[in-house]
């Protein structure tokens, strides 16, 4: 055989083999091509940033994403992106089929060789590859991306793909989606884009992580040579004229400066995991089921929330000017505030304690003993037996408990006398006669928690229907002896929704934090309706709020009052665990438009503050509700109420119905001696009853009990104490035995209780708080 037929032969078999092979694959390609479906598309890839409001629905406050990703329709992008993103990365887009099989091919040899793949892939395949594959660089794939590229040519129109595909693609900065790079990189919408900041984002979705410009000059003039050549394809292509090519070209549009603060810092990871939780609580109109965490994450929803950047500025601002800098441990010291709306439930602002990033622990929710702070639900539950702020109670100290060892001590273990009025108990915060009113009540543990319950204060323990509150729960708030001492564990949040129902005359509110939640097409799925009832009418409300006035005037919380003489109301609170250390320390009060509560902690909420916490400048003791606590709820509300008209409080109704027990009418003092040579003698006069309530002689009914010493005739001694004494008040009728009338100086926050106490040879100490 010749050469020439050998070589013949060869060619021929090798036509023939080559055409078995073109046979082979296009058949296996059809077969791939008939039994490749369409898989279901990446799930990550369809999710939308779901956006949270400040009140006014408009002031973005964060947002949570799988991807941050907010997507758009066709017609709402802009036709520059649309353009420039053509131009650059598929020019035959409009015309082709889908598919590359130049790229093909050239992935084809690059795997056989062991090369690097290549680009030139066309949008629809890079949009494929997005949307249903991986980023798996190897030839099965590339094939697999073909044939997927050609069903959706077939299926989708080239509008859809290219909307597709801009609403997926990554540009870097964690965005997704030309509207959510528009937002990261320009601070804007996608339809407000100029020519320069689109062809900038054209530019830079061809390398994300290299063309960034925030990465310094090096990475500019990079960024500035793909900038060029993008417009210059638009301009070739038709899209722009070569005049508005050129123009653009001289310089790279204006970037805003990033910020490089983390998105959960400061107070915004608490407050967005405060609204993660409150909306998973909440049911979806649409699904007639509760949110769930993928809707929130990527379901491109619009929550409204009842926070005003006004009201978390004065919590954040307010806490950071008063909080004792500079001794050992001070990071420990967590001070918490929360801000409520009275009539609403609003929760309008509030302090979790710390910086997001350094603790997610937000104390405005976890709480502390509300110690003192709760005496206002006794009062209110006391009222509303038929008790009067003029009716007295045992003031000494300690006072027992009969049919138990246990004791109960004032602070400083002072004397008040055996008949104090309850609007001085309240300003002085005696623990002994709050535990005589307690006694005196009917059921009166049970009534008092009950009382506060219904004025907002969540039980021990969530009811599964009718939760509420922020926690739902407030453990250790139990029916016993000394509630109103508040051993309970209460959350700065309802803390100051309780008393919001006060300054709202009796009202209570559901306290919430989530106004609306909307879709992405603007369908409400949820609306918070104001839930109120009445807790105490406003008569009682009048009194309650009388007496804690009397506390601002001139009792423990007289650092609270603010500068423009605004009335207020409030109460210092201070707890203290067993053993007797301080645990937590409080002050909360009111005006009639907004109520806030301040709380101080240590460590895990538990530590001691006395003999830790440095003294003030006025060398008050630092522990005190009254001292650090109270002048942060002024420095919170100064800054809350600036712009906002003083209103006053109602008048006191000094009601007195009819008394659950004997032994509590109002101390009127003997007639002094007259002679025929001097006036009569006026009566002592005692600083804290009503100062409008005539005075009474006791009823038959209501005489002391036998057990108790009779009231003085004048005012006892006030008794050794290494506490500053209180300024005295000096406006009220005489209707019970005046209270020490100590010398002047700073106020005296006497909110510290202690629990009943031990006597080794007939009583044991329990701990208790107030």
């Amino acid at each position: 055989m010749t050469w020439k037929r050998r070589v013949l032969k060869v060619v021929k078999w090798g036509f023939i083999t080559g055409l078995v092979l073109t046979l082979v694959g296009i058949a296996g390609f059809i077969y791939l091509y008939k039994t490749t479906d369409i898989p279901e598309p990446n799930a990550e890839l369809l999710t939308n940033a779901t956006f949270v409001y400040y009140d006014d629905g408009e002031t973005e406050l964060g947002r949570f994403a799988t991807q941050f990703r907010d997507s758009l329709t066709y017609e709402e992008m802009p036709q520059n992106i649309k353009d420039a993103v053509v131009a650059a990365e598929d020019q035959s887009f409009w015309t082709n089929s889908g598919i590359d099989p130049k790229g093909i091919l050239r992935a084809v040899f690059n795997n056989a060789s062991g090369g690097s793949q290549q680009g030139a892939s066309t949008i629809t395949q890079q949009y494929v590859k997005i949307l249903y594959l991986t980023q798996e660089r190897s030839y099965e794939r590339k094939v697999k991306e073909a044939i997927l590229s050609l069903k959706i040519q077939r299926e989708y129109s080239k509008e859809q793909v290219l909307t597709g595909y801009l609403n997926t693609i990554y540009f870097g900065r964690g965005a997704y989606g030309i509207e959510a790079a528009a937002d990261v990189y320009f601070n804007k919408k996608a339809a407000d884009l100029t020519l320069r900041e689109t062809a900038v984002l054209a530019s830079v979705l061809n390398n994300p992580n290299g063309l960034d410009p925030a990465d310094g000059k090096a990475v500019r003039l990079e960024l500035k040579g793909r900038y060029e050549y993008v417009l210059g394809a638009m301009a070739s292509e038709g899209y722009i004229t070569d005049e508005d090519a050129e123009q653009a070209r001289r310089k790279l549009p204006k970037f805003p400066e990033q910020d490089v603060e983390d998105s959960y810092g400061g107070q915004t990871g608490h407050a967005l995991t405060l609204i993660k939780n409150q909306v998973l609580g909440l049911t979806n109109a649409e699904t007639d089921a509760p949110f769930t965490e993928e809707e929130i994450d990527g379901g491109g929803l619009r929550i409204t929330t009842t926070l005003t950047s006004k009201a978390m500025k004065a919590a954040e601002e307010g806490v950071e000017e008063v909080r004792p800098k500079g001794f050992p441990g001070a990071k420990d010291l967590h001070l918490a505030a929360a801000t409520v709306e009275p009539g609403t439930g609003a929760l309008r602002g509030f302090y979790a304690g710390q910086d997001f990033l350094d603790s997610q622990l937000n104390w405005a929710v976890a709480g502390g003993q509300a110690g003192s702070t709760f005496k206002p639900f006794a009062v209110a539950a006391g009222l509303k037996q038929g008790f009067a702020l003029k009716d007295t109670f045992d003031g000494n100290s300690p006072y027992e408990i009969e049919g138990t060892d246990d004791e109960v001590e004032n602070q400083g273990d002072e004397d008040y006398g055996s008949a104090v009025s309850l609007t001085s108990a309240t300003e002085n915060s005696i623990n002994t006669a709050f535990i005589d009113l307690t006694i005196a009540m009917d059921d009166g543990p049970e009534s008092i928690i009950e009382t506060a319950e219904s004025m907002g204060i969540p039980p021990a323990k969530a009811k599964r229907r009718g939760a509420y509150g922020i926690p739902t729960s407030s453990p250790g708030l139990e029916p016993v002896t000394g509630v109103a001492l508040g051993s309970q564990t209460v959350s700065p949040i309802n803390m100051a929704n309780g008393y919001a129902t006060v300054a709202n005359e009796g009202v209570a509110a559901d306290v919430h934090v989530i106004s609306k939640v909307v879709n992405k097409a603007g369908d409400v799925l949820y609306e918070h309706k104001v839930t109120d009832e009445r807790a105490i009418s406003a008569d009682i409300a009048s009194d309650v709020s009388y007496a804690m006035q009397q506390v601002t005037e001139a009792g423990s919380g007289t650092r609270a009052n603010l500068d423009d003489g605004r009335p207020i109301a409030g109460k210092t609170g201070t707890a203290t665990k067993d053993g007797g250390a301080v645990s937590s320390s409080w002050f909360v009060g009111y005006t009639p438009q907004l109520s806030t509560a301040v709380m101080m902690v240590r460590g895990v909420g538990n530590g001691q503050l006395d003999d830790w916490v440095p003294s003030s400048e006025d060398g008050v003791d630092g522990y005190f509700g009254g001292n650090y606590p109270a002048k942060t709820w002024k420095a919170i509300m100064e800054r809350d109420l600036e712009g906002v008209d003083p209103e006053d409080f109602p008048e006191p109704a000094f009601v007195d119905g009819e008394a659950p027990s004997d032994g509590h009418a109002p101390y009127t003092p003997p007639p002094a001696p007259s002679t025929t040579r001097q006036p009569p003698k006026t009566p002592s006069i005692d600083p804290n009853p009503p100062t409008s309530e005539p005075t009474q002689d006791p009823s038959p009914t209501q005489e002391p009990p036998p057990t108790q010493e009779p009231p003085p005739t004048s005012p006892p001694e006030p008794p050794e104490t290494s506490t500053p004494p209180e300024p005295p008040q000096t406006s009220a009728p005489p209707t019970s035995p005046p209270a020490p009338a100590p010398p002047a100086g700073p106020p005296n926050p006497r909110e510290r209780s202690r629990s009943p106490r031990r006597r080794p040879s007939r009583t044991r100490r329990a701990p208790a708080v107030r």
